[in-house]
């Protein structure tokens, strides 16, 4: 059995056998995702240069001697498109291994949006003005779901596929992405995932597609295989704790976080490198307050926010990056006045932005101090119909909201000083019914 496992991860590509190393040093590399610029150029120890042009994986030249540094740098970003690439997962001491989990994530500004509509069965494509933010409909959208009450979607970063939980009918739809003109076309057969679907998430180095199962408390792991999905993986699906209705990982795909509605807590897991299997960390679970129900994690793996519904408030967290560990901050849980759904950090990790249902239906900036990670209403506007869930785009220039029962999304220009939020023009924009997720390529 241990022979075929590791067998099986070779095939992988997320082993490296080391126990009979030829040669004086350990190699550095990982996986490049998102990249459609030229001229990218990583460097390891300010001296190794390796030009890359396409997502993948990618290895240095030059190898290190047990007990050597290592660290990969960006030495040049990309071109036509412009973008932005960060490395994590790029330093550290080489132990008796070949380091293979070096994470450089690619970004640029948003090409498209997909609403998922929970009534109507179907995704409301859009192109994105990238000057204005303003979303004008696809060709042929919207696109019919493959499966029932559509609930959650993701985009794989490179942009290739969308991703769909389907709550009732308990699976998964893969849907090909036309990288010219955002059009969604159905990638094969749903795949079965646990009962009720509600979240779904793929991991930053894409090679695993996560989905939480509210309805028996499990969640899902699936290969990812060009052309879409493959089989779950080994184990899957996971116990997790009571009712989960949201998942992230850190920055570098080291851990998974998964928020616990019926438990009022957060569960914690391990990620098996290159094999993606959960395993629960120390001190998991760790508690939040009623209800929590959507978690965010800023850029660096710093700290971590959840929304709780129930109980009308915000945790906060800051986050052990060796262990994964969450931590209370000073003050958690804040009240945040009324219901928080969804919330979303910036890219630059300066604003915590929260769409709030019940009455008040409005969407707020909070100002993260970077010290502390302690948060400060900065403003709030108005948004439609109970809105459910929050996006921001790569390039952190604007903010997308699907307003369920108003049937369509909201779209903000941020303003980068203050974070501060102005509808943009022909704002809302009408999508199909009960929009119950936005997600941005």
């Amino acid at each position: 059995m241990i022979i075929l496992r590791l067998a099986i991860l070779a095939a992988l590509g997320g082993l490296a056998v080391t126990a009979c190393h030829v040669g004086g040093g350990y190699t550095v590399g990982g996986t490049v995702t998102g990249l459609r610029g030229s001229g990218l150029v990583l460097q390891n120890n300010s001296g190794n240069d390796l030009k890359l042009s396409v997502s993948g994986g990618f290895t240095f030249s030059s190898e290190i001697d047990q007990g050597g540094p290592y660290s990969v740098t960006v030495k040049t970003q990309p071109s036509n498109p412009a973008q932005t690439c960060t490395v994590h997962n790029g330093s550290g001491t080489i132990g008796t291994a070949e380091i293979s989990n070096v994470i450089v994530s690619c970004t640029q500004a948003g090409r498209f949006a997909y609403a998922v509509n929970m009534g109507s069965g179907s995704i409301s494509a859009y192109s994105i003005d990238a000057a204005t933010g303003q979303l004008s409909p696809v060709a042929g959208s919207p696109f019919a779901s493959t499966g029932t009450t559509p609930v959650a979607a993701v985009v794989d970063p490179n942009g290739t596929y969308l991703y769909v939980a389907n709550h009732g009918s308990n699976n998964v739809s893969v849907f090909a992405i036309d990288q010219s003109s955002g059009a969604l076309t159905s990638a094969g057969a749903p795949l079965p995932a646990g009962s009720g679907p509600f979240a779904i998430l793929v991991d930053p180095a894409n090679q695993f597609l996560y989905v939480a199962n509210m309805g028996d408390n499990t969640v899902s792991v699936f290969v990812i295989e060009r052309g879409g999905l493959g089989n779950p993986i080994s184990g899957s699906p996971f116990s997790v704790g009571s009712q989960p209705t949201s998942l992230k990982t850190d920055p570098g795909g080291n851990f998974l976080y998964v928020t616990d509605f019926g438990g009022a807590e957060v569960s914690v897991f391990s990620i098996e490198t290159g094999a993606g299997a959960l395993t629960s960390i120390g001190g998991s679970p760790f508690g939040a307050a009623a209800g929590p129900v959507s978690i965010s994690i800023d850029p660096t793996g710093t700290f971590a926010y959840v929304a709780n519904e129930t109980a009308a408030s915000i945790s906060a967290y800051s986050i052990n990056s060796g262990t994964g560990a969450l931590a209370p901050l000073s003050g958690s849980p804040m009240s945040s006045g009324s219901s928080p759904e969804s919330l979303a950090v910036d890219p630059a990790g300066r604003y915590l932005y929260v769409a709030n249902v019940t009455a008040k239906n409005d969407f707020s900036t909070y100002a993260i101090t970077p010290s502390s990670g302690a948060l400060t209403v900065a403003a709030t506007v108005g948004a439609g119909g109970f809105p459910l869930s929050v996006a921001i785009d790569p390039a952190g220039s604007f903010a997308y909201v699907a307003n369920e029962t108003s049937n369509n999304v909201s779209v903000y220009s941020i303003d980068a000083a203050s974070g501060a939020l102005t509808a943009v023009g022909g704002s809302p924009f009408a999508a199909g019914s009960e929009p119950h997720a936005i997600v941005i390529d």
